[in-house]
């Protein structure tokens, strides 16, 4: 029997999770990230610490497989990551900062001026990514005027994945889907965008070379292998973004098919076969392949705001405790928390409690890094209980905001896959199918990204012919039918949450 692992290196965790060529999980291990905030407004996680974390991963996972499996053989080892990552590199291939990640707005003034400019629009345009401080683009442009001395030091500037390539092969290489999620790359000529790099003040050359998703590189040193417990001649397949192998892995791939990503942040994405843009600039184009693209939006704001609300707010006595909230990993704690529970005991609606979920800011379709998170309508019967479900209709409610804008873009959606975290959650899925009004289906594993990678690798090694494979490689196992008088409750707070913010954005400022 052969398998082979998808690398999922996101904001919270690492995920190694090893496949058999049919899609079934053999085995999966996680470890779990902390993020560094050394003042308001800067997200940083230490790259060596994630690299490890990579490494660990792969070795704590071969270890259960060869305890548990013996007779399975090691095919590959394909990477999805998070996006939007940025590690200034100097000469000796030594990190010169943290990786600064996609939560971080210290260039949120640096965006503005750039998103309400002539250049600004046409970089969106051509790179697809919109302006926005999660953007490499945005904070190499801050880092420029306020770190000059780092910046002239530096000789690349690299994600968390170009960092772990660089460690085990001494190359400087970065897939087509990373790439386009920079604002520094043209997804319709698939090179580095000249006009970008100008305003970044950066040359190509101090980027890493773009490759499509099925580069494989081989060749470890007996140290790494060693270390992780493969072959030296294991074949690493560079992979892409977790939010474009997520519709990948969903196989939401038909442009009618919609994937739902909330782990600690959220997404909608549909896929294409060219890239397109939005005249408002309210989603992003993301390339996948040459003939594949991922449109959509990511919100902020998902399952850490029910983190937040466990944390800053008293839990009664018979609840559970802080640490059994958090589950595996924080990307599971909504969906498992006893918060969901609670939240069970009021009605859709939340008795007209409406909630904006932009505590840290938000990205699709308003690109606000100065947004806040907003609890309106309160009156004397609303409790606790009121409080939770309003926060999680919220988060649907930002989803639903970019699917709007995302139909209005590509066409309808008839029907919905859901994953990450939340898709644990019972509650969480009726929600998200009453909003929207659609079907939502749940497969056998939330785990889509790390499943997209897996795909990638097994195309890329000839083992399957194709990206697009058969619904039993990871089928779908529960569907969500909407109710429509639910759907009306929550058409009606959803008006009023879309006023909220238009008549609040001035005053955000």
């Amino acid at each position: 029997m052969k398998y082979i692992i998808g690398v999922d290196i996101g904001t919270s965790a690492t995920k190694a999770i090893a496949f058999e060529s049919t899609g079934k999980i053999i085995e999966e291990f996680r470890s779990v990230h902390s993020i560094l905030t050394p003042h308001p407004t800067y997200y940083e996680q230490d790259p060596d610490l994630l690299f490890e974390s990579v490494i660990d991963s792969i070795y704590q996972l071969n270890l259960l497989i060869k305890d548990q499996h013996a007779d399975f053989e090691l095919v590959g080892i394909s990477f999805s990551s998070a996006m939007h990552g940025l590690i200034a590199m100097d000469k000796n291939d030594q990190p010169l900062t943290n990786c600064i990640i996609w939560a971080d707005t210290r260039s949120e003034s640096f965006a503005s001026k750039l998103k309400n400019s002539k250049q600004g629009n046409d970089i969106y345009m051509k790179t697809g990514t919109p302006i926005h401080p999660m953007s490499p683009l945005c904070k190499l442009g801050w880092m420029r005027m306020h770190m000059e001395g780092l910046y002239s030091r530096s000789y690349k500037f690299i994600s968390i994945k170009e960092y772990v390539f660089l460690k085990l092969f001494g190359q400087y290489v970065v897939d087509y889907s990373i790439a386009s999620a920079t604002g520094l790359f043209n997804i319709h000529t698939h090179k580095w965008y000249r006009p970008a790099l100008k305003i970044a003040g950066i040359s190509s050359k101090q980027l890493s070379k773009p490759v499509p998703i099925d580069y494989i590189v081989s060749g470890l040193s007996s140290y790494y292998s060693d270390r992780m417990q493969i072959p030296v001649n294991t074949p690493f397949i560079i992979g892409g973004s977790d939010g474009c192998l997520a519709n990948l892995g969903a196989q939401a791939i038909d442009p009618s098919v919609a994937s739902v990503t909330i782990g600690t942040s959220g997404a909608i994405r549909l896929v294409s076969e060219k890239p397109k843009v939005d005249s408002k600039a309210r989603i992003f184009s993301y390339m996948l392949t040459p003939d594949m693209y991922v449109l959509g939006g990511a919100v902020n704001n998902g399952g850490n705001l029910l983190n937040w609300f466990n944390t800053g707010f008293n839990i009664p006595s018979n609840a559970t405790t802080s640490s059994d909230l958090e589950g595996k990993d924080k990307d599971d704690s909504a969906a498992s928390s006893s918060l969901t529970t609670e939240a069970l005991t009021v009605s859709a609606g939340s008795e007209g409690l409406v909630f904006l979920p932009y505590l840290t800011g938000e990205r699709a379709p308003h690109w606000d890094a100065k947004a806040k998170g907003v609890f309106f309508g309160i009156q004397t019967h609303h409790h606790r209980a009121h409080f939770i479900r309003a926060i999680m209709e919220g988060v649907i409610f930002g989803i639903y905001d970019v699917g709007k804008a995302l139909e209005e873009t590509v066409g309808p959606i008839e029907v919905i896959y859901a994953s990450g975290g939340f898709a644990n959650s019972e509650l969480w899925v009726q929600m998200l199918a009453d909003i929207f009004n659609k079907r939502v289906l749940i497969k056998t594993s939330v785990e889509s990204s790390a499943i997209g990678a897996a795909i990638v690798g097994l195309q890329a090694l000839n083992i399957i012919t194709s990206l697009t494979i058969e619904n039993n490689f990871n089928p779908a196992t529960d569907e969500y039918l909407p109710d429509k008088e639910r759907h009306s409750t929550y058409m009606k707070n959803f008006a009023v949450f879309e006023r909220l913010y238009e008549k609040l954005k001035d005053e955000f400022n």
